[in-house]
């Protein structure tokens, strides 16, 4: 809409000829004008203020998924629902502190914030579209117009070189009569919600992770205990062994084969030395820290953390509401389908209000004189046609997407119920296998303590010892790798169950 006519320039040619021929150049824009208002006014009688392409509802359950969680047991968990902050079943102020720290700190946990707050501000930049859109441009330019030097030539001047300033305001505004930017908006605030959705997804990561390195840390704690307190009772029996021998009561060969027990139980130990340092390592970085900066007071953990309730797991209905991952499938279906209008809109014409106000002069001191003065408004009709092969194929391929989209928010939904069927199936077979371990650790101990006093009595052999010690040190060993697995098992269930994006901070 900027004609860069000097005015001062201009001055002298507004008689005879000159003045004609600006006359119907005024003439004819005028008649333009006109029609192309004539235009927009019979386009928007025609339309009306709707949003083309589908409006978003939510996807219909999976058959299934909204009943009872099939792997849950009355006797090892609850249908009540879970506390979101479901930590504080433990009841461990040490994995409390670790929580809340982690919470402030892991740099998973920061980059998804910032995710978070970038498409927050793509939906700024997309609710902008409802407002006018403004610029201001301030500019000098030497040279030669292209329309001063045409009217020039018309009155028999020679075209000439001259300064040209400019200070300008450009309004534009469209009119959203198909609902383009009406979905833009929606598809960005969808956007937004799944980057939010995302954000609580590796919360609830975090919070699992944390607990789970602090409880492996706890469990080999436990497990390197029960490994030296069996190389203890191996190293005392040894003892025993080699004054009997050197009594004449038994042979070297029970020596030697007491001394191979005593090195085997100490070999085990330096691997779960290793594997406690490694969780510690692990620890620190969830935590946001260096491996160097690794929280010393975890170390004088040696007992997992454990329940003194029943896990509360809710049903299935319920889960699928407070996964964070399934609220973020949903989101992205929203976001696909409103692309699906934006796509839908660019078949029709767009329609964009124009103003135009500021000066244009020949001398920067005539500027803002009202010589120099210019202005316009009027509407600008765009529109892809009869050639819309582009704008339909991207009409098929948002669809595509959508599509994309609801077969990824099922595939979430079985994924989540999948994955806390899993859980729940594991953690209560480890209960079970737990208990039978409690059972065994209980006779093995029993059958030593009776072993180890019929040898000191002389009516049990050395192997006979030696075979019960192994017993007890192997039985040991499982009830203590058992509590390992346990505790893992215990937060597997948690995590599947959607808990820790809305508390701890």
């Amino acid at each position: 809409m900027r004609r860069a006519i000097p005015r001062r320039t201009l001055s002298g040619l507004r008689k005879g000829s000159a003045g004609r021929t600006l006359s119907a150049l005024r003439t004819a824009s005028l008649r333009d004008a006109v029609s192309a208002r004539l235009a927009a006014i019979a386009l928007c009688l025609l339309g009306c203020a709707c949003s083309v392409g589908p409006d978003y509802h939510p996807p219909a359950a999976a058959p299934g998924s909204q009943s009872a969680l099939v792997s849950a047991r009355p006797t090892v968990e609850s249908t009540a629902e879970p506390p979101d902050d479901w930590w504080h079943l433990y009841h461990d102020e040490r994995l409390d502190q670790y929580l809340q720290e982690a919470f402030r700190a892991n740099t998973d946990l920061r980059i998804a914030t910032a995710n978070l707050s970038a498409s927050r501000a793509v939906l700024e930049a997309a609710r902008s579209g409802r407002y006018p859109q403004t610029s201001a441009n301030i500019g000098a330019l030497y040279g030669r117009d292209a329309v001063t030097d045409e009217i020039l030539e018309i009155v028999g001047h020679p075209p000439q070189n001259i300064w040209i300033y400019d200070a300008l305001l450009d309004v534009s505004y469209e009119v959203d009569l198909l609902g383009r930017v009406r979905r833009s908006i929606e598809a960005a605030q969808a956007d937004s919600e799944a980057a939010a959705a995302a954000r609580d997804t590796v919360k609830i990561t975090v919070a699992a992770e944390t607990a789970r390195a602090y409880a492996q840390v706890c469990a080999l704690g436990e497990q390197l205990e029960v490994a030296h307190h069996s190389l203890d009772i191996v190293s005392h029996e040894e003892q025993i062994t080699l004054a009997r021998n050197e009594a004449g009561a038994n042979s070297r060969f029970d020596v030697v084969r007491a001394q191979g027990l005593v090195a085997q139980i100490r070999a085990s130990i330096p691997p779960l030395e290793g594997q406690r340092r490694s969780a510690l390592f692990q620890l620190a970085v969830l935590l946001g820290r260096a491996p160097s900066m690794a929280p010393g007071d975890a170390q004088n953990c040696v007992t997992p953390p454990r329940l003194s309730d029943l896990i509360p797991v809710g049903d299935g209905a319920t889960l699928l509401k407070r996964r964070p991952d399934v609220r973020q499938a949903d989101r992205r279906l929203a976001a696909a389908t409103a692309r699906i209008g934006v796509a839908t809109a660019d078949l029709y014409p767009r329609i964009v209000l124009r103003g135009l106000y500021g000066g244009v002069s020949s001398k920067l001191s005539e500027l803002t004189g009202s010589d120099a003065r210019t202005w316009g408004i009027g509407p600008s009709i765009s529109w892809t046609f009869p050639n819309e092969a582009g704008p339909r194929a991207r009409v098929r391929q948002a669809k595509a997407a959508a599509a994309a989209s609801l077969a990824g928010f099922d595939a979430v939904v079985l994924q989540a119920l999948k994955e806390t069927e899993q859980s729940l199936a594991a953690y209560g077979s480890e209960l079970d296998r737990r208990a039978s371990l409690a059972e065994a650790q209980s006779r093995a101990r029993e059958a030593f303590d009776m072993a180890h006093d019929q040898f000191l009595a002389g009516s049990l052999s050395n192997l006979e010892l030696l075979s019960t010690e192994q017993s007890l040190v192997a039985a040991d060993a499982a009830v203590a790798s058992s509590d390992a697995a346990l505790i893992q098992d215990q937060i597997a269930v948690f995590k599947a169950l959607g808990g820790g994006w809305r508390g701890g901070g």
